[in-house]
């Protein structure tokens, strides 16, 4: 199983890394775009779809996402679509976790479809923009997420004793949350002092951006809500798969699960980072 999660963890990045740092924001854009179909697939399998007939949703996204490349869309986002996309997660977030597994399988089968691909679709649109404003600034959004994951999987081993929402993921504690806060603040301090004051980056990360226009006061609300809402991505697919009766969204990433297993805590984030950053 390690030797699996590395050697796929070493194709992922000799694909995702060279695209990343090309001298333009579409390789990688187009890049992501097959992962983000896959993970149309992976959702339309988990809500219902037969295997053959989900191909269908994975072709949509893929579609949809080179018009937005070849239209030269995905730079001229309105900033209102964040911030609708922050609304989105938070009422549809507090309702579907309120709910449970029970309630999430009650939904109209439309509507389950319809709510992941606009939000793998989003997702996928605030990950081509991070991109285009910098590597930089696109790398501190997602190690705010890895950061938030990993503190939360360490707190939650050493300290977890209260669980958080056992009826969807009973390995998760509220010390395991505590922790993860705590890793995004440190990341985010260690990110504006030993990186962007020290190395020649091509834009300046999220977090200096809130610092020079808020203060680091102003930091810490907006680093603890991106850190909330992964919780809360993550969660969103943790109950989705236990409404499926699964463990993992798919077997397309051997060790790893599937391509909604690594992406879920970003798809609330991603958007919701742009947003904030408007501020």
């Amino acid at each position: 199983m390690l030797l699996q999660r590395v050697m796929t963890a070493v194709v992922l990045l000799a694909l995702l890394l060279p695209s990343m740092l090309a001298a333009t924001p579409w390789p990688f854009a187009l890049v992501t775009l097959l992962l983000i179909a896959a993970g149309g697939w992976e959702w339309a399998r988990l809500n219902g779809v037969a295997v053959v007939a989900a191909i269908g949703p994975g072709v949509l996204l893929a579609v949809a996402g080179i018009w937005a490349v070849y239209a030269g869309t995905v730079v001229r986002i309105p900033t209102s679509v964040w911030w609708s996309a922050v609304v989105a997660w938070i009422v549809v977030g507090a309702v579907v976790l309120r709910g449970g597994p029970g309630s999430w399988s009650r939904w109209p089968a439309v509507v389950r479809l319809a709510l992941g691909l606009l939000a793998l679709w989003v997702a996928w649109l605030a990950l081509a923009t991070a991109r285009a404003v910098g590597v930089n600034f696109l790398l501190s959004v997602l190690c705010l997420v890895w950061a938030a994951d990993i503190g939360a999987y360490a707190a939650g081993r050493a300290f977890g004793r209260h669980k958080l929402a056992p009826s969807i993921s009973p390995g998760k504690s509220w010390e395991g949350v505590v922790g993860g806060m705590a890793s995004v603040l440190l990341l985010a301090m260690l990110w504006v002092l030993a990186v962007d004051r020290r190395w020649p980056v091509d834009s300046a990360s999220l977090f200096t951006q809130w610092v020079e226009s808020l203060g680091w006061a102003g930091l810490l609300p907006l680093a603890l809500l991106l850190a909330a809402l992964s919780v809360v991505g993550d969660l969103f697919e943790s109950l989705v798969k236990r409404a499926a009766g699964v463990k993992d969204s798919s077997r397309l990433l051997p060790g790893h699960g599937g391509v909604l297993d690594r992406v879920d805590a970003l798809l609330p984030v991603l958007p919701s980072a742009l947003a904030l950053a408007s501020l």
